[in-house]
């Protein structure tokens, strides 16, 4: 059981269940009914990604210092109540059944796909 951290349009894992898009727009040139079986995603979930304007911060960072500054700005989002209940929701779920989070991003160490993995496993989420 838990939610596996992934990068939307690689091959999907043995067991991976559900995977859930929590980025801000869709795949560009990409036909919807496509995303599922091009393993983009099964559901687009946006609610859990980065505001326009934070995720402009996020593709502007060049620095450590920077990266922290996007860090905080996504973490104030993600404390909001819907996103924290959201953030609960999955946490939740995961102790039920395996599915997958993810974003577009190659180099997770600066995506918000790592600051979500975290969030997660301090709303108690099984990260497998």
């Amino acid at each position: 059981m838990g939610i596996r951290i992934v990068r939307l349009g690689t091959p999907r894992q043995a067991g991976e269940g559900l995977r859930i898009g929590t980025v801000r727009r869709p795949p560009r040139g990409v036909p919807k009914s496509e995303f599922a079986a091009q393993d983009w995603y099964d559901v687009w979930y946006p609610n859990l990604a980065p505001s326009a304007e934070t995720m402009k911060l996020g593709q502007s960072v060049e620095s450590d210092k920077d990266w922290a500054a996007f860090g905080r700005k996504y973490r104030a989002e993600m404390n909001e109540p819907d996103a924290s209940r959201n953030l609960d929701l999955l946490a939740a779920l995961s102790h039920q059944s395996n599915f997958a989070v993810g974003c577009y991003c190659e180099n997770e160490t600066r995506c918000h796909r790592s600051l979500l993995r975290d969030l997660l496993k301090e709303h108690g989420a099984l990260i497998s």
